[in-house]
């Protein structure tokens, strides 16, 4: 079976590609447009499809749309209803269904050769929970979506026996943790459906002095079910405009929110461990990125294990569309890496410098070179191998510096033009974790939880420490991903640390760099060291000449 993924219709657009049910394939549209996640979520954009990203899946197979056995969109409008009955504010909502329900003649148009009736509409957070469920490495576990919406709600709690998943409960909107997370971050001055994470940075800054109010608003209400309505945000602090200065107000009203969906998706969990017994807890949706509340999660809740789809938000859906029309022709196996994306040999590599005309170094170890460079201080561009699917920047397409330089942290922000609260993160070698990072589950490769930093260690890594004395780890195993491994050791070597600061490799505003065009721009525009694309090093002053 060959089986096509799609995202589409709110934000996020992206494609995956199953074969004989393993995932081959799988990239968001951004890296090839360029456009930030895709796209907005508007009504009027519902019609635009991932179309690069599809063609480029299929060529990584060598197929035609007209090899396909299906293709699983993401969202199902025939169990959708108008807007003003699931008590949303959305007058041209209808317009986004209508363009659903016109999907495979999109479809049909955007790949010449494929036929309209292969297309299969998958519910929204069915395909969420299979892209955790399915894609994640247990076959039996409980599961639990939350976003912002899908057809007529935000929420699914469900079993997976032998990859088969039983529903255990819903809830209608306009209940809705994601939306009321999204409204929070529009009234702090931010993009919703996009700057969440921000939020949740801004909130460690602050008290939750705020959250027996919006308690009246958020909380979980047993059985399974939750309570999340509208709040009046401007009852506790003036809407922040785009580019002011945030407040303690500001910071208060974020952990208030942040301590409310927190003890919102403990109630949830807590209910379903009762009804399934399961050791894991997969977890899937847009909430699911919150690694604050991931860690909550995993520390407070009654499961032993918390895997998190490390492209939990619509972007995902695709993986889980896809292997969810598979599951019914054939056993599937889990997602084997988030690096699903585009990559290049490093012959041809060589040909996009050749072709640049850029100064370039081939040494025998790019890793003992880049160790070098962060050792003096520099700032490295890394661009190995095939590029993430999701969020988080894991070891593919980063920006690395050294963690002992408290000063990295604002120099890092700069470059990226990113606000000065947001904190950076730590790669470090699996077995050197434990000992400098604790409170969360280790080995944490995916970036999706919070570790304390140990006290001693907090002077010696100051530029990965967040206000709050937490990182967001992400641990890398040698047998899996061996050249970063080695990179960090040849660190180690020359600083002492094992730990090295690791960002997502792009500037404000723009998507993770993809291509080597990107990387090019990229170096070329940001004060930028060094550039290791491959096992080729291309230096600041000789790339200006």
């Amino acid at each position: 079976m060959r089986i096509l993924g799609v995202n589409a219709l709110f934000h996020d657009p992206a494609c995956a590609l199953v074969v004989d049910g393993r995932v081959v394939a799988a990239a968001e549209e951004e890296r090839f447009s360029r456009r930030k996640h895709g796209k907005r979520p508007l009504p009027f954009s519902a019609w635009e499809l991932p179309e690069l990203s599809a063609r480029w899946c299929l060529e990584q197979a060598g197929l035609t749309p007209a090899d396909l056995d299906a293709v699983a969109y993401s969202y199902d409008p025939g169990l959708s209803a108008p807007a003003d009955e699931l008590g949303l504010d959305d007058p041209w909502d209808w317009l986004r269904q209508d363009y659903a329900r016109q999907a495979p003649g999109f479809l049909a148009e955007a790949l010449p050769g494929l036929a309209p009736g292969k297309v299969r509409f998958v519910p929204h957070h069915m395909a969420h929970a299979a892209s955790a469920g399915m894609a994640g490495p247990h076959r039996d576990s409980a599961v639990l979506v939350l976003d912002g919406r899908g057809e007529c709600g935000a929420y699914l709690a469900g079993h997976y026996r032998d990859r088969e998943l039983t529903v255990l409960a819903t809830q209608d909107l306009p209940d809705s943790v994601g939306l009321f997370y999204e409204d929070l971050t529009e009234h702090l001055g931010f993009l919703r459906s996009s700057d969440e994470f921000k939020v949740m940075a801004l909130a460690s800054y602050g008290t939750p002095r705020f959250a027996d109010r919006i308690r009246s608003y958020a909380r979980p209400e047993g059985n399974g079910r939750f309570r999340a309505r509208p709040v009046p945000w401007r009852e506790f602090t003036p809407r922040r405009g785009p580019g002011e200065p945030w407040t303690r107000d500001h910071a208060d009203l974020a952990a208030s929110a942040q301590q409310c969906l927190e003890e919102t998706v403990l109630g949830l969990a807590r209910w379903l461990h009762e009804q399934t017994g399961e050791a894991a807890l997969t977890f899937a949706g847009g909430v699911a990125l919150n690694c604050v509340a991931n860690t909550r999660l995993y520390r407070e809740g009654p499961f032993r294990e918390v895997w998190v789809q490390p492209a939990a938000g619509d972007a995902g859906t695709a993986v889980g569309a896809a292997l969810h029309v598979a599951r019914e022709k054939e056993p599937v196996g889990p997602m084997p890496t988030p690096a699903l994306g585009r990559g290049w040999s490093d012959e041809e590599l060589r040909q996009w410098l050749e072709t640049a005309a850029v100064p370039y170094e081939e040494p025998p170890d790019i890793a003992a070179v880049v160790a070098e460079e962060l050792a003096r201080d520099g700032v490295v561009a890394w661009f190995q191998g095939r590029s993430e699917f999701g969020p988080r920047a894991l070891g593919h397409r980063s920006l690395l510096a050294h963690p002992g330089r408290a000063a990295n942290l604002e120099r890092l922000n700069a470059v990226k033009g990113r606000e000065e609260f947001r904190p950076v993160a730590p790669m470090v070698l699996a077995e050197r974790a434990a000992e400098i990072f604790s409170g969360g589950p280790l080995p944490s490769p995916y970036m999706l939880f919070v570790h304390e930093v140990a006290e001693e260690w907090r002077e010696r890594v100051p530029a990965v420490v967040h206000v709050d004395g937490t990182a967001r780890v992400q641990t890398v195993d040698a047998r899996e991903e061996p050249l970063v491994a080695r990179m960090l050791t040849a660190f180690e070597e020359r600083t002492g640390l094992p730990v090295v600061v690791n960002t997502s490799l792009n500037t404000a505003g723009r998507p993770m760099v993809d291509d080597p065009r990107d990387a090019l721009e990229c170096f070329g525009s940001a004060p930028v060291d060094l550039l290791a694309l491959g096992p080729f090093a291309v230096r600041r002053g000789r790339f200006f000449g």
